[in-house]
């Protein structure tokens, strides 16, 4: 309940309502009287909702719940009551500022409502009285006043909540208290565990200077609540080797209540294994001090917190000071779940931080630790094969979390009966619901510890589905929305700079988890998040209607589901602040249910609309007058309504196109009313701008700012936008002369941090987009440099710019703005492209700042001159990290001779270095010192003199492609790849028409890893490759006869061959192998070694002449062969391959027998097989397969009986086939089944009750069908030329979705079922399409 911040809140509504009410002296006091107490009742109340919080008491006393939530809609009301003021103020002020609205809106309500409004503050008391929304202000105070006063009932319960709370912490303490010895086998962190004894043992590469901790060092694992960090230190903690290779070990158990003399004395403790007798922090460092005099030690700080970093540091410095005085290779390992927690001992100790983040366990790893504990004590686990066919759907739903599996394998344990476990697989109430007593503590620690508006921000997350991925800013702009974010004090601090910040935080104590460009939080933290706010958060997925009980008190709503019951019952959730809705059906049905969903929910305040068929937003959209936030995702809506205009609280629009083709007047006219908007972010490449912008003064982003010479859209709306953070300016050709250009004031915009200026003109034939530059004029009807450089000159930004791109600039020089550096000093990435006329570039090279710099299609710049670096002998680029430069086809030199020759510093930080399409471009005099990463594309160098710089390269990737003049490489070239040996691990030769040989220094790369050649025609032979490489990617080399064998002694776990002709054998392969792709088409024979590479994990062989296969390892768990012509028959071991999941086998046409496959197969696909006859009759005995798909095998005549749990059945192509395995019906997993083209098949046997989708084509001679189970979704029945009449059970099922096509003896139908909403009917008999042809689903 403490998610919702009532302080905010009733500091809004006291403020406000003092406000209108401080010129109506006598006239209120009973409302003035009434927020006089609330005043003083809010401390109380504060201290009642933070003890709620902490104690967790709501739960043991439903009167307080019900307080609380009696509370809380008193306050929601108000906060709605105080919006409608705002909201009439701002439409009253638009009015007076605007005649032309005032005339449109004369005859409203909404004048009346403004008019008497004014009139209520002139007026006298009983013309207040008769305003309904004054009355509405007063009741709802009136309302708070009285809910507010009955918290003097549960005052009682802050002292015993206190002594409950400390009660609950001494618990938890004990509970939490490690100890350095394991309790439970370690599973699944082998790796881990191997990565800390390496660092261990690594000797300490620091600088022996005068730092204090110069001899300690520090490593943090971190990780998420039950991740099993400590299990993990605690295997390392015990090696015998961890007690020879240090003098003292010290474990400590730090957890949440962390005080800095009970650390040192529990690490006395561990050390002389009996308590100090010492009270003060003085002695008790000293003596610390004294046990670690010049010893080597290990410490382990397990479970540590970071809750104010200020404080903690000064407790950690106390703690971590007498330590300083140890041998040098002492090391401290550290657990934490927050990676804050680990950088602030980091900072106390002034070292780098060095992390090992642990990551949930493999899913066959969960399974493993899931099954020690569900079969604790049972003796053979050969007598309960279905039950761990259970525990492996049960370990896919664990998130890979140790402690889930534990907690659930003892539940699982408790009963080893199979309906228990089905019930448990089952349960839709989620893990930490299970196992609430043992997960539910551990994992909400992390929440309580985090300041109050952040937990708001985390449980708002648990209404998105698991796996979601999160963009940070997005996210943000809905916590804006929901006010979520509590405004800063720090001047210039904007709600996306708070939020931006709470976010951070949250990633830093480890509720999220950065996957690239975005934020994933794992799915028992989601669970923990819907779990606390189960109250006011909810979420709906599917199809069913609602049978579970939604609460009433619901604020947050996510569905996603294709019935429109469940959206229509949307409407009867009144409180609702949010509503996130998926729904991926169109028609009118729809946009009604929405319709009265708006009219009713009218306190929404963010709303997300996701619906690809959808074509229009209903104007009722205009009653959400509290929104803030809309987002309309992929859609197909062509129009925004009208009413959107008058909605004066939004702050963001998003909008993500679904369609190219809207109208021209997609915006409402008066946009621009809405002057709260911080946020447009529309599809702009196919919108041609929005008349009058500059009135939208709190906008921070603009992707799209077209300008046309029409008033409304010239560059001057620009002027007063001084809030804009982003702005993209296009069609700058319409600029008519300098002065206009002056007039949007860039210059001014100090908040401005990133600016596209982009001309675009399509009139000399660079259009970007085609579409919008066919609708939007251009005013400029000739090619004008002079005009694009005196444009450019008055577009000057504010020094405070960071990112600036340019695009087609027709100019031939430089603005004079980009020649003095203090006016671009702040650059940290620029972007020049397409400007065709450009010549000389500005000295960008002086930049502090600038770490990225792109260079793309300039033709007439010949070289980087002088200017281009700086004057003197300084320090070129000093901060440049990435350098791109593509189509600079006059380019004579990148580095300037003379200042290479003076031996000035050239990029001393660039990193990463890419040249394209620069045919005169003379060869590098060097490479920078720190560079990791260069591509050289179609760049005819043949030298690669890179010597003098080699002696401190770091290059780590080259990538050289599109070089036809190259054949081998000189001998400076071979020097130059031993000296970087060391760091190169990277290598690519792609498109190399005349390379003869690669570098015969290939075997010295001692760092190499991967190795890809592609498309080198004349390459005859490869040099030994070294005993470093882990990737061999070989493609289209016309010429090479053989590998080296010195392929057997690398540590490759990669190997990919293909379209290698003269390639006919392998060498031996090396042991690290893990997977093996072939595509050549005269291999005749694999290696006989294959069978011992015991991690090989994948095998796929295509298009080769093998006529056998040698034996092959037990460790493979995805085996594919396609098109092996020659191929008679598959080796005996195949059987026993207990790790293999999928197997496929298509186009091997000699094959006629198969061997018995593996019980652990999941998947199976047998395809264009001409030979084979018969399947395995262990086939049924497979319990763990799912998935069967059995295509053009045409002497296969019957089948099998199918395994027991097939979830999928497919067979095509059949045509000996005439019936299938009678057990069909009892295959209780069965969804999916899909027949095609099985031409002598006559009957089917009766169906699994599980079956959802059943698809049925081309079956000439199917003349019946069996009864369709109550379970059926959907049913496809295409080309079936015997059919006569379909089974009467199908008006009793659960159909949604009926296809018939191409029946020809179809005359009839019998009742179909009131589920079913799509029915399509073609090819048929015409009486019958006729007869259905309106049906209307439901």
């Amino acid at each position: 309940m403490a998610e919702w911040f009532f302080g905010p809140i009733m500091e809004k509504i006291r403020n406000t309502c003092f406000d209108y009410l401080q010129d109506q002296v006598g006239l209120h006091t009973d409302m003035k009287e009434a927020l006089e107490r609330l005043q003083t009742l809010h401390p109380m109340i504060q201290s009642v909702i933070f003890s709620c919080n902490k104690a967790q008491i709501i739960d043991q006393n439903p009167a307080l719940n019900r307080w609380l939530w009696q509370l809380r809609e008193a306050i929601d009301e108000a906060d709605d009551v105080l919006d409608d003021f705002e909201y009439m103020k701002h439409e009253e002020q638009l009015t007076k500022n605007n005649d032309e609205t005032k005339k449109r809106k004369a005859s409203s309500s909404a004048s009346f409502l403004i008019e008497s409004f004014r009139k209520i503050f002139i007026a006298s008391d009983r013309a207040i009285k008769m305003h309904p929304n004054l009355n509405r202000l007063k009741e709802v105070v009136q309302k708070l006043d009285k809910v507010s006063a009955e918290v003097s009932t549960f005052l009682h319960l802050l002292e015993s909540t206190k002594q409950e709370q400390q009660e609950q912490q001494r618990e938890l303490y004990k509970a939490r208290e490690t100890g350095s010895l394991p309790r439970n086998d370690l599973i699944g962190r082998g790796k881990d565990k191997e990565f800390v004894m390496q660092w261990l043992r690594k000797p300490s590469n620091e600088h022996r200077g005068t730092d204090l901790y110069r001899n300690i060092s520090l490593l943090s694992i971190v990780g998420h609540g039950g991740m099993g960090k400590t299990t993990l230190l605690q295997h390392v903690y015990e090696e015998d080797e961890m007690t020879e290779e240090f003098d003292l070990k010290m474990w400590v158990c730090v957890s949440n209540n962390f005080d800095a003399q009970k650390v040192i004395a529990d690490m006395l403790q561990s050390i002389q294994k009996e308590k100090p007798n010492l009270d003060s922090l003085d002695p008790l460092q000293g003596k610390l001090k004294e046990e670690v005099m010049s010893k080597r030690f290990l410490l382990v700080l397990d479970d540590i917190w970071g809750e104010e970093e200020e404080r903690d540091k000064s407790k950690w410095e106390n703690v971590l000071a007498p330590l300083s005085c140890g041998s040098l290779g002492s090391k401290i390992l550290v657990t934490t779940r927050m990676d804050s927690a680990a950088s602030i001992i980091a900072k106390v100790i002034k070292k780098k931080k060095e992390t090992l983040t642990l990551q949930g366990l493999d899913e066959d790893e969960c399974l493993q630790l899931l099954n020690t504990y569900a079969f604790a004590d049972v003796e053979n686990l050969d007598d309960h094969k279905k039950l761990r066919f259970i525990t492996g759907q049960i370990a896919k739903k664990l998130s890979g979390s140790p402690l889930a599996a534990k907690v659930m394998g003892g539940i699982l344990n408790s009963n080893l009966d199979e309906m228990h476990w089905r019930k448990v697989l089952d349960c839709d109430t989620g893990i930490i619901k299970l196992g609430q007593n043992d997960i539910m503590p551990v994992l909400r620690l992390s929440y309580v510890y985090l300041p109050q508006p952040l937990q708001s921000c985390f449980t708002f997350c648990c209404i998105f589905q698991q796996d979601h991925e999160f963009d940070k800013d997005d996210l943000v702009r809905m916590w804006i929305a929901l006010g979520f974010i509590q405004s800063s004090y720090n001047q210039g601090e904007t709600l996306e700079d708070i939020g931006g910040r709470y976010f951070d935080t949250l990633v830093k104590k480890s509720f999220f988890d950065k996957y690239g460009n975005f934020y994933k939080m794992h799915d028992l933290l989601q669970e923990l998040a819907q779990y606390i706010s189960a109250q006011e958060c909810f979420k709906i997925a599917g199809e069913n209607e609602l049978s579970c009980r939604i609460p009433e008190t619901i604020r947050h709503l996510a569905v996603k589901t294709n019935n429109l019951e469940v959206v229509r019952k949307i409407e009867k959730f009144k409180n609702l602040r949010s509503l996130h809705l998926t729904y991926s059906k169109g028609g009118q049905d729809f946009i009604d249910v929405l319709t009265k969903i708006f009219e009713t929910l009218r306190s929404i305040r963010l709303l997300c609309i996701d619906n690809i068929l959808l074509t229009m937003i209903p104007e009722a959209i205009g009653y959400l007058r509290h929104l803030r936030y809309l987002k309309i995702g992929m859609s197909s809506v062509v129009q925004l309504p009208r009413s959107l205009s008058n909605l004066y609280h939004l702050m963001f629009i998003i909008y993500d196109k679904g369609v190219l083709h809207i109208k021209n007047d997609f915006l409402p006219k008066d946009l621009n009313n809405l002057f709260n908007l911080r946020d447009l972010k529309l599809t702009w490449d196919v919108i041609p701008g929005m008349h009058g912008i500059g009135k939208l003064k709190s906008l921070q982003r603009l992707d799209g700012f077209y300008i046309k010479n029409e008033i409304g859209y010239k560059i001057g709306e620009l002027e007063h936008m001084n809030d804009l953070r982003q702005l993209r300016i296009k069609l700058l050709q319409n600029v008519k002369d300098a002065e206009e250009a002056c007039s949007a004031k860039l210059y001014q915009k100090r908040n401005l941090m990133d600016l596209s200026l982009e001309w675009n003109g399509h009139h000399w034939g660079r259009s970007i987009s085609t579409y919008t530059f066919n609708t939007i004029p251009t005013s400029r009807r000739s090619f004008d440099p002079y005009l694009d450089e005196k444009v450019l000159d008055n577009l000057q930004p504010h020094n405070s710019l960071k990112q600036l791109r340019i695009y087609s600039f027709m100019g031939a020089r430089s603005a004079i703005w980009m020649n003095d550096i203090n006016l671009i000093s702040n650059l940290e990435y620029i972007r020049l492209d397409e400007c065709l006329e450009w010549q000389t570039l500005p000295p960008f090279g002086q930049l502090p700042f600038l770490k990225s710099l792109i260079l793309r299609d300039m033709p007439k710049v010949k070289r980087l001159d002088n200017k281009f670096y700086a004057n003197g002998k300084d320090c070129f680029f000093p901060s440049l990290k990435v350098l791109h430069i593509d189509k600079l086809q006059v380019l004579e030199e990148l580095f300037d001779a003379v200042s290479v020759a003076e031996g000035d510093c050239l990029f001393p930080c660039l990193i990463e270095l890419f040249l394209k399409d620069c045919q005169n471009l003379q060869e590098l005099p060097f490479l920078p010192p720190k560079l990791k990463k260069l591509e050289i594309d179609n760049i005819r160098w043949k030298d690669f003199n890179w010597l003098q710089c080699a002696s401190n390269s770091c290059i780590q990737e080259l990538i050289i492609k599109r070089n036809d003049e190259l054949a081998s490489f000189p001998i400076e070239a071979e020097q130059w790849f031993h000296q970087v040996s060391s760091s190169l691990h990277t290598l690519y030769f792609l498109y190399l028409k005349s390379l003869v040989s690669l570098p015969s220094s290939l075997p010295s790369l001692s760092s190499l890893k991967v190795l890809r050649v592609r498309n080198a025609p004349q390459l005859q032979m490869l040099p030994n490759i070294p005993a470093s490489l882990e990737q061999l990617v070989l493609y289209k080399l016309e010429s090479l006869q053989c590998l080296p064998s010195s392929l057997s002694i690398s540590s490759l776990t990669v190997l990919d061959l293909e379209s290698i002709p003269l390639l006919k054998s392998l060498p031996d392969l090396p042991p690290s192998l893990r997977s093996m792709r072939i595509y050549c088409e005269n291999l005749y024979c694999l290696p006989s070694c294959l069978r011992s590479l015991t991690y090989l994990q994948n095998i796929i062989i295509s298009d080769a002449h093998l006529k056998e296969l040698p034996e092959l390892p037990s460790s493979l768990c995805e085996l594919k062969f396609t098109d092996l012509e020659s191929l008679q028959s598959l080796p005996s071991s195949l059987t026993s391959l207990s790790s293999l999941e999928t197997l496929s086998i298509i186009s091997v046409n000699q094959l006629r027998l198969l061997p018995n496959f593996p019980t652990s197969i999941k998947k199976l696909q047998l395809i264009d097989l001409q030979s084979l006859q018969c399947l395995p009759s262990s086939l049924s005995s497979i319990y763990s397969l799912k998935y069967l798909l059995l295509e053009d095998i045409p002497l296969l005549k019957s089948l099998p009986n199918f395994p027991p749990f097939l979830c999928w059945l497919i067979l095509r192509d059949l045509k000996n086939l005439d019936c299938l395995p009678s057990c069909l019906s009892s295959l209780s997993s069965l969804q999916d089944i899909t027949i095609m083209d099985v031409r002598r098949l006559q009957e089917l046997p009766n169906l699994p009750s599980s079956l959802c989708k059943l698809q049925l084509i081309g079956l000439k001679s199917l003349q019946l069908l069996p009864n369709i189970p109550t379970s059926l979704k959907h049913l496809d029945l295409s080309y079936l030329k015997a059919l006569q009449c379909l089974p009467s059970s199908l008006s009793t099922s659960s159909l949604k979705s009926l296809y018939l096509q191409g029946n020809p003896l179809l005359k009839s139908l019998p009742d179909l079922p009131p589920s079913l909403h799509s029915l399509l009917i073609r090819y048929c008999d015409p009486e019958l399409m006729e007869r259905y042809k309106s049906f209307k689903g439901s």
